[in-house]
């Protein structure tokens, strides 16, 4: 009998440790890297955190602060750790590829958010469509310069992101490739690196040098939107929309304090991103990965969402998720389903 009962505490003790091990097997750790949390990055990392508890995940969050190489520690360390997956929004698209490379020897899945690397091949990106909002941001500069002079010519600047990330050279090229098929519009490019200081400054410059300067587009204008319009206030520029004087503003982003500004009068266009999605699809798609289900090119369709349809296609880094950006202006300046918009609302409850 006591020897029937050994056996039957063996059993039990070694059926309680495969369960534990099997429930240790499911536990899903995400690392996540974030570059800072200026801008749109706080809305995108707590999309992600949020969807990621949402699956009973654990996510595990580091910021570099803009410092590339503080970055590829960070994400070291998660590989130490032997995370689930990895995901990040690279400070330098190129120089990330050491950590990618690493991330591969130990088998762990990479994906990256908002930002492209650049020379290597991830699991799959998950970001706006850049060049598309850029593009839209040029659209408009160019309507409101032919509402202007009567003809497609004029002066812009142009306030660019960090040239060394893939999103600030195809928002500029989105935007550059509009307004050189008019060769009367001058753009003056500006390095912003994503420092509001920086654009603090390129602004009060330009505009106080250039008397004749119609409109300026800045690459994000989280960062840049605010102190443009102070500036120009402080130097005598800042006459509103529908003014003779009015210097016309157009950017990429689409948070709270341009709605307001937008709405006020003193801000004109902005390409909205979705933001609150990024981290949700992100993390759809590494419980695709983690199951071992096939992923593979194709549209993405999500009904009542500003971004649907969106592109999934294969290229040199990997598989890529376009998410379509959409034009504000005053008029659908309201649209509840801007990422601004719902970042108002959920502050107010």
């Amino acid at each position: 009998m006591k020897a029937v009962t050994r056996i039957l505490a063996a059993s039990l003790l070694l059926g309680a440790a495969m369960t534990l091990a099997a429930a240790a097997q499911d536990k899903v750790t995400i690392g996540y890297s974030a570059p800072g949390l200026v801008g749109a990055q706080a809305q995108i990392q707590a999309g992600l955190v949020n969807a990621g508890k949402a699956k009973g995940w654990e996510v595990v969050t580091t910021t570099s602060g803009g410092d590339a190489q503080k970055q590829l520690n960070d994400i070291n360390d998660f590989i130490a750790q032997k995370v689930s997956a990895i995901v990040a929004v690279p400070d330098d698209s190129a120089g990330v590829c050491q950590a990618v490379k690493a991330a591969k020897e130990a088998n762990i899945p990479f994906y990256t958010i908002d930002r492209a690397p650049q020379g290597c091949e991830i699991d799959m990106v998950v970001l706006s469509d850049n060049y598309l909002a850029g593009k839209q941001s040029g659209e408009a500069t160019v309507e409101f310069l032919k509402a202007k002079h009567g003809a497609p010519k004029g002066k812009v600047l142009e306030i660019t992101g960090n040239l060394a990330q893939n999103v600030a050279q195809l928002r500029g090229g989105g935007f550059n490739d509009v307004l050189k098929q008019y060769p009367d519009i001058q753009v003056i490019t500006k390095v912003g690196d994503w420092d509001s200081a920086k654009g603090v400054d390129i602004v009060r410059d330009v505009a106080s040098t250039e008397a004749d300067l119609d409109g300026i587009y800045m690459h994000s204008d989280c960062v840049y939107a605010a102190g443009t319009v102070q500036t120009l206030k402080e130097i005598g520029k800042d006459a509103k929309a529908g003014d003779k004087a009015h210097i016309h503003l157009a950017g990429v982003d689409g948070c709270l304090g341009t709605l307001d500004l937008v709405r006020s009068g003193a801000f004109d266009q902005s390409s909205n991103q979705p933001i609150p999605d990024f981290g949700v699809l992100a993390a759809d798609f590494i419980e695709k990965r983690l199951k071992g289900e096939a992923v593979a090119p194709a549209t993405i369709e999500k009904e009542g969402a500003l971004w649907s349809p969106a592109r999934l296609e294969k290229a040199d880094v990997g598989l890529q998720l376009f998410l379509a950006t959409t034009s504000v202006g005053k008029s659908n300046v309201d649209d509840e389903r801007l990422w601004g918009n719902i970042e108002k609302k959920m502050g107010a409850q």
